[in-house]
């Protein structure tokens, strides 16, 4: 792609326009965000939205709005339950721009070939836990504009939610429940829920305290500025306001001084960890779109993520882990790198799981300290295993009924095996 003008400093940093040079842009990828609303006529966003198509609109499954009734005092611009994309704040067209913008002049998304769906989960920057609901359960079976008909098989790959949920919204240790199962549920359907870690760092130690940041299963992310360096607004771990004290963040990305969309075709600079929610989304993408076949695979592509995130240490310890350890609670993995993961995922197509006959039984899975490999044929074999980036770790040949290999060396993480054979092939996923 030949670019008119230089790109954003967020999408430089993490590679993401190194990404676009090899032809990997988020082709046939659907992001959704929920959000303020959106602004689907900016001209950065327009014809990225899935209910475009050469002029012609459609917001069936491609548009929902949870705002019923006002949440904060007085009209809304935007009026109530409207059948068509708007934006009654600017921070979700901004969080949309970073996501998938980009027109003649101006390359402000991480994956701008991708389509883009959304939900308005606020009324002007304020929400509730139903709202908040409400869009996690229509991203999981979007819907046509009244609600009905929901087809499961137009929900987005990911979703960028640069919200949390105070307090002071109704969030609360006896409802985090409602949106963690929501949030459970969308993962366990094969999409990325990437969540924002919020802005109350000065706080210190286990600033973030709000759903959905503070969940599991949620993807979060901190923000950096242009030295990397975590930015003095970002919340950071552990978790303990559910009595966790599980790690937080999972990484971080840009999110000090980031210029992007805003209402009326304009474009602002903002910054927050609003901002560097949708770079990991717009990542998400661009490793689906640089291999399909990961589409769905969440903990592949979270572990991706992590795995090939430039490792950032803390002068200061938070929880029971040292600043000085990767993962910490203050940078997670790292910073995520675009180019670094998009090769991750090219890498692990040449060792997919195959439709070849399970002749060889591996276990345990997961493994601690040593594998075994049953062969059921008894013919001579020759086992690779693969880290998750694609480096070939180990390559054997063995000719009896089992090969019982010590794994004590090997990270926690995520690996692949491939097995040879006058038999076949045979490939799979482990975890330690």
């Amino acid at each position: 792609m030949e670019l008119r003008n230089p790109v954003e400093w967020g999408i430089a940093r993490i590679k993401a326009d190194s990404v676009w040079a090899i032809g990997i842009e988020g082709k046939d990828v659907v992001v959704g965000g929920q959000d303020t609303g959106y602004d689907w006529k900016h001209p950065s966003l327009e014809k990225k939205y899935r209910g475009y198509n050469e002029g012609l609109f459609n917001h069936n499954y491609n548009w929902h709005d949870a705002i019923k009734t006002p949440i904060e005092a007085g009209e809304n611009p935007c009026g109530l339950n409207t059948k068509a994309p708007c934006d009654d704040n600017r921070h979700g067209t901004h969080t949309m721009g970073t996501m998938v913008g980009q027109d003649k002049f101006n390359n402000i998304g991480v994956a701008p070939q991708a389509q883009w769906i959304g939900c308005r989960n606020m009324d002007r920057g304020a929400g509730t836990p139903f709202t908040y609901l409400e869009c996690f359960e229509w991203f999981l079976a979007p819907t046509d504009l009244n609600g009905e008909n929901p087809r499961p098989a137009q929900a987005p790959h990911v979703i960028a939610n640069s919200w949390g949920c105070p307090p002071s919204e109704g969030c609360n240790e006896t409802n985090f429940d409602i949106l963690r199962i929501a949030v459970d549920n969308l993962k366990a359907s094969g999409i990325v829920v990437v969540v924002s870690a919020g802005n109350t760092g000065r706080s210190g130690c286990g600033s973030i305290k709000d759903p959905a940041a503070i969940y599991d299963n949620s993807f979060t992310v901190g923000a950096t500025n242009m030295e990397d360096t975590i930015a003095s607004f970002s919340s950071i771990g552990p978790i303990t306001v559910d009595g966790s004290g599980r790690l937080k963040p999972d990484v971080v990305a840009p999110g000090v001084n980031i210029r992007s969309a805003v209402l009326n075709g304009g474009y602002q600079t903002f910054s927050g960890t609003s901002m560097s929610g949708p770079h990991v989304a717009g990542v998400v993408a661009l490793i689906i779109a640089a291999n399909p076949e990961l589409a769905g695979q969440v903990e592949l592509i979270e572990t991706i993520l992590a795995q090939t995130a430039r490792p950032l240490q803390a002068a200061v310890n938070c929880g029971d882990i040292s600043g000085q350890a990767i993962p910490n609670n203050i940078y997670g993995y790292g910073r995520i790198d675009a180019l670094a993961a998009v090769q991750a995922a090219q890498q692990l197509s040449t060792v997919k799981d195959t439709a070849s006959p399970n002749w060889i039984s591996v276990y345990p899975n997961p493994f601690q300290n040593n594998l075994i490999f049953q062969n059921s044929q008894n013919v001579d074999s020759e086992l690779f295993l693969f880290d998750v980036q694609g480096k070939l770790l180990l390559q054997q040949r063995w000719s009896s009924n089992l090969l019982e290999i010590n794994t004590q060396y090997l990270p926690n993480g995520c690996y692949f095996y491939r097995i040879k054979s006058d038999w076949g092939v045979q490939s799979g996923k482990l975890v330690k």
